[in-house]
């Protein structure tokens, strides 16, 4: 820090008055910037979240039991309390594997923050733990599909616990998604409070790779454009900026997003949603998808720009 004295002057009148006094002014390096607490907790929840001990986070296996061990213990070190049904919710359906059919035993995991104007309407915010496990000895360690999303949204509840939404929130890990949404499915259908008083779903599903084409995809205002102007006048974050669309008659096969992930249960429920996701990459789906080729400063940006997205929508709706 400069001392007072100096501070008072230009830089050319500060250089003048040390050179006068026969002592030469050392110049200032800026310091290289340092990441935040915030940055550095998102990239650590994704890497470990994505290590090769998760094995794939399946569902039912012992990597998704650790998955959801980790994932609880960060809600409770962030202070996010459990709903009065209990901080899981466990659920058993049949889901698809390439061998056909089969029974899944999967776990949700809950928090609830209070909001602050309209506590008795919830935005539910979801991001999916599991992934497709090991397969032919590879393990596939799914980073961005949904370490990613599951770090955004951790990283959205730490903001919220600094600062208090307007409308109560339910922070939702969902299992299951890959064996055919259904943590999602099951939530939808014993949801914690009335299903009428969920005001949307906020979906986060593969945040971490933008660089693809720079966007953040905003999938859902074509079915509720009411949400569409609560967030286009958003800026960019760096690299990255909001894209809308994948969900309209014209957008076809992977171009439509519209039941691409766990808001689709809610969408079938008729509970608004939006879905927040970058666009595919060569590495999804692929045992490729790990930790070293998710780039700090775009994730950071993507999941910057969707906590800047919440708080929009959370000033916005029922206003």
């Amino acid at each position: 820090m400069r001392h007072l004295r100096l501070a008072a002057l230009s830089p050319l009148a500060a250089v003048l008055l040390l050179s006068a006094c026969g002592t030469a002014p050392t110049p200032e390096v800026p310091a290289a910037p340092q990441p935040s607490a915030m940055h550095a907790q998102l990239l650590e929840d994704v890497r470990i979240l994505s290590a090769d001990d998760m094995q794939g986070r399946d569902t039912g296996a012992a990597g998704g039991a650790m998955a959801r061990a980790y994932i609880v213990g960060r809600l409770e070190a962030l202070g996010v309390a459990a709903p009065p049904m209990g901080r899981e919710q466990p659920w058993e359906m049949q889901g698809r594997t390439r061998e056909g059919p089969k029974t899944f035993n999967g776990v949700n995991v809950l928090g609830v923050i209070p909001g602050t104007r309209v506590a008795n309407r919830y935005i539910v915010v979801t991001a999916h733990y599991d992934h497709v496990g090991v397969s032919d000895g590879q393990v596939y360690n799914g980073a961005d599909d949904n370490a990613s999303g599951v770090a955004t949204m951790l990283a959205l509840a730490a903001d919220l616990k600094r600062q208090a939404p307007e409308h109560s929130v339910l922070i939702v890990a969902l299992d299951g998604e890959e064996r055919g949404l259904l943590g999602a499915r099951h939530f939808v259908e014993a949801p914690p409070v009335p299903l009428e008083s969920l005001a949307m779903n906020l979906n986060f599903d593969m945040t971490a790779r933008a660089e693809t084409d720079g966007k953040l995809w905003v999938t859902g205002t074509h079915q509720h454009p009411g949400f569409r102007p609560l967030l286009e006048a958003l800026p960019a974050n760096g690299a990255v900026a909001l894209a809308f669309g994948k969900d309209t008659p014209q957008d076809t096969g992977e171009d439509n997003w519209v039941n691409a992930s766990d808001h689709a249960a809610f969408h079938r429920a008729q509970v608004p949603f939006l879905y927040l996701g970058v666009n595919y990459h060569p590495d999804y789906h692929r045992p490729s998808d790990d930790f070293v080729t998710i780039t700090p400063s775009v994730f950071i940006s993507a999941t910057e720009l969707s906590i800047a997205s919440f708080r929009a929508l959370d000033r916005g709706l029922d206003r």
